[in-house]
């Protein structure tokens, strides 16, 4: 089988600290707008599209079961105005929390340059919109380093459609002319992430432990390999990937 040829990696909670910070500031947001909703709800359904995460929650408040494997296939368009009230505000709170503090997961830029030392291409995705992910690279300086290819949200996409459908995936493979997916190894630290790189039908699915969600949240979601954080994955390409 060919070598790994791409890797996806997921920002908050894997590539870059999170202490729970973005749930707080999505569950603040929905404070504020009287949505009827827990931090543990929020937590599990992070990694999506966080309009879309508020379109599900309204939906939810009406009485609507939608279970994060079906996230992008149903959505009540009634509720978008809604949702986007509510997102512009959690917008504004997320780009000042990363303003005060953003700082990578030990280990993230030595496995970004592991990757490229192996002609590795490195990839970025997330459920943030551009304005977020671009002040998470702006503080961290990953693109303007070189060290991540592309940095991928949702906005690349048609219908801003995010997790757990594969397609940003694919639009970083279509950027950085990777052909296959059996060459392409996804890793994150949500059930949305681990769905992701099932729909994608990617080579390797690899959940971490640094996230604020424990195992048991995305444990049950399909994927290949379980490791404490992204500083052990050039081991286990090494390893199992080779």
């Amino acid at each position: 089988m060919s070598k790994v040829s791409m890797v996806m990696f997921d920002l908050s909670g894997t590539t870059v600290h999170d202490d729970t910070g973005v749930r707080d500031c999505l569950y603040e947001a929905a404070q504020e707008h009287n949505l009827d909703t827990t931090p543990d709800e929020i937590l599990l359904h992070m990694g999506t599209n966080k309009i879309h995460l508020y379109q599900f929650l309204i939906a939810r408040s009406r009485g609507d079961r939608i279970d994060i494997e079906d996230f992008e296939k149903t959505r009540t368009l009634d509720t978008y105005e809604e949702a986007k009230k509510v997102f512009d505000r959690y917008e504004e709170l997320m780009i000042e929390h990363y303003r005060r503090e953003v700082r990578e997961v030990p280990g993230a830029t030595d496995t970004f340059r592991w990757c490229h030392e192996h002609g590795i291409k490195v990839a970025t995705n997330t459920g943030f919109h551009r304005a977020i992910t671009e002040a998470i690279m702006d503080s961290l300086g990953w693109v303007s380093d070189g060290l991540v290819d592309i940095a991928v949200d949702v906005e690349h996409i048609p219908g801003q459609i995010g997790r757990p459908a594969p397609f940003m995936i694919f639009y970083a493979m279509t950027q950085l002319n990777i052909q296959s997916v059996h060459e392409v190894v996804k890793i994150g630290d949500t059930p949305a992430d681990m769905l992701e790189g099932y729909n994608a039908g990617c080579r390797g699915v690899v959940g971490v432990l640094s996230g604020p969600r424990p195992v048991e949240a995305w444990g049950k979601y399909r994927h290949t390999h379980v490791i404490p954080s992204v500083k052990e994955l050039p081991e286990l390409i090494t390893r199992e990937f080779s």
